[in-house]
């Protein structure tokens, strides 16, 4: 969960004294020292975390972390300049890496944390405590589970006491352990299996220092996400608003994503957003996307192929969770989506032609109703230097005519025109993922350090897949029954999917990345169909 700002800060600690709080689970409470980069200078900063582990799993046995809380103690000098005005009050969001190890296996997790607007008190340390749900582990392995604290990130949104905007009306600022931290940044120890080793946590680390006001530089460290997140600040730097580009094409282009926001006619003056229909999240949450989908889709009876236009997707993202298989640590997670348009799950209509049995000339208007829920569920294998990404994207939609012309005269089809029943895809998992329905395959690479390549779901890319169009039913009007001469035509398998989604809008955090969503937070980049 990225936030407006960010303002960054973490100490998550060495298990302290572990008091146990039901049977078979272990209490920590942890302190460390940090050296956060503010716009005064490093600051030391004391950070406590809490949370709540089971003594020990078995393999395949989920392991979430409850009860998750992250306080970040930061100075009084620290708190004097952050604004101007001097802030009245703060709302924070933060985002903890997490490493997790197991033999020779290792990966990283984020723990994000939110909270409510706070007061800034007009003398002493700020105090700011965050909570949140963390992404779950599995492992299929036996071994010791070794959770370590790593790099904060904290957004900070600042007030005035009139509720005029501050300056900066943002800030984003990064910490890490401070040196003195060193040895002590392990946060839990889980065995896993019978054979694993006890996991009473160990002894406590000397407690964190005070604040001080100033502290010894440190490198801002980089802050790992589950999501993709907006290019890091210089050290100190802020990012005003609105970080959301007013002009499209202001942000970055994302390559293999489709139409970037927009291409320039002339050197330095960008050419209009193209044209797109609404895509407005209603009611948003902090896991909240959107995007725009557009391609082809081969009819092999009639030889030839139809766009499918440019369509709306609202996807509500899911909690990645870690699993230890014997391949490697996967990052798992399932994700829904609908498609909208005027207040409906579909597409937008539209316009197909074709030479009906080869020389007919029949034109119709069509349209992609969903019928149930949309899953998105992405599988990332984490392997130095490459990460592996496989997304199936499962959709059961039915195919609608809502009206046809053959050979220029007008078809009657009747109102309720459809399918009858949704198309099929082959299904690599019919056991978990039984019925009739749309399969699309997105396969990317994320390569360490630079963006990914084909398919991801925040970053979008190309979907491919086959799909079976069923017979039709309820076709005609008047007592004429259309639908052999629609089945006919038109159904049959083996038809070619491609859609191509463009890059996703953060639509449920305060301030999106840049690139991502126009002002009122419709997905910035429409993408183009590609064959």
């Amino acid at each position: 969960m990225r936030g407006a700002t960010i303002a960054a800060f973490v100490a998550l600690a060495p298990l302290l004294p572990a008091a146990a709080v039901a049977v078979g689970t272990v209490e920590v409470d942890a302190a460390l020292p940090y050296v956060c980069t503010l716009p005064s200078g490093p600051q030391r900063a004391t950070v406590r975390i809490t949370a709540a582990f089971p003594e020990r799993a078995s393999v395949g046995q989920e392991i979430r972390p409850a009860d998750v809380t992250t306080t970040v103690e930061l100075p009084a000098a620290a708190v004097a300049g952050l604004t101007t005005p001097r802030a009245a009050a703060v709302q924070t969001e933060t985002r903890l890496a997490v490493g997790v190890a197991q033999h020779e296996q290792r990966t990283e997790t984020t723990w994000s944390g939110t909270a409510q607007p706070v007061a800034v008190p007009a003398e002493g340390p700020l105090v700011l405590a965050t909570s949140g749900d963390v992404p779950s582990l599995t492992t299929g392995a036996e071994g010791e589970l070794v959770l370590t604290a790593g790099a904060l990130a904290v957004d900070l949104a600042p007030s005035a006491a009139d509720g005029a905007a501050t300056t900066p009306p943002s800030l984003s600022m990064a910490c890490a352990p401070a040196p003195d931290a060193e040895g002590r940044t392990v946060l839990a120890r889980v065995p896993v299996g019978a054979g694993a080793s006890g996991g009473t946590p160990s002894a406590p680390p000397p407690s964190a220092p005070p604040p001080s006001a100033t502290a010894p530089s440190s490198p801002a460290p980089s802050l790992p996400t589950d999501r993709p997140m907006p290019p890091p600040s210089a050290p100190g730097a802020t990012r005003g608003t609105p970080a959301v580009p007013k002009t499209p094409g202001a942000g970055p282009r994302p390559e293999g994503r489709g139409l970037a926001p927009a291409e320039e006619e002339t050197p330095g003056t960008p050419a209009p957003r193209p044209d797109a229909p609404p895509c407005i999240t209603e009611k948003p949450t902090p896991m909240s996307l959107s995007a725009y989908i557009t391609g082809y889709s081969n009819v092999r009876k009639l030889n030839g192929a139809n766009v499918i236009p440019v369509s709306c997707t609202l996807i509500e993202q899911g909690l990645p969770e870690i699993e230890f298989r014997e391949d490697g640590i996967h990052l798992i997670t399932k994700s829904v989506a609908r498609f909208s348009y005027g207040g409906r799950a579909q597409t937008p209509p539209f316009r197909a032609t074709f030479l009906t049995f080869g020389f007919t000339p029949t034109t119709a208007t069509l349209v992609l109703e969903q019928t149930g829920p949309m899953t998105v569920d992405s599988d990332v294998l984490l392997i130095f230097p490459d990460n592996i990404s496989e997304t199936y994207v499962r959709a059961p939609l039915v195919l609608r005519v809502l009206d046809a012309q053959v050979n220029g005269t007008p078809l009657d089809v009747g109102p309720d025109c459809r399918t009858e029943k949704p198309l099929t895809s082959p299904e690599p998992d019919p056991v978990n993922y039984p019925g009739d329905h749309l399969v699309l395959l997105g396969k990317g690479q994320l390569i360490n350090g630079t963006d990914a390549e084909g398919y991801v779901l925040t970053g979008g890319g190309p979907l491919t897949g086959t799909v079976t169009i069923p017979p039709f039913k309820d076709c005609g009007a008047g007592g004429e029954d259309l639908d052999r001469l629609l089945t006919a035509a038109i159904s049959g398998p083996d038809n070619y999917v491609k859609q191509i989604q463009g890059q996703t809008c953060s639509v449920g955090v305060e301030v999106p990345p840049p690139g991502q969503c126009t002002e009122d937070r419709q997905p910035l980049v429409v993408p183009k169909p590609e064959r």
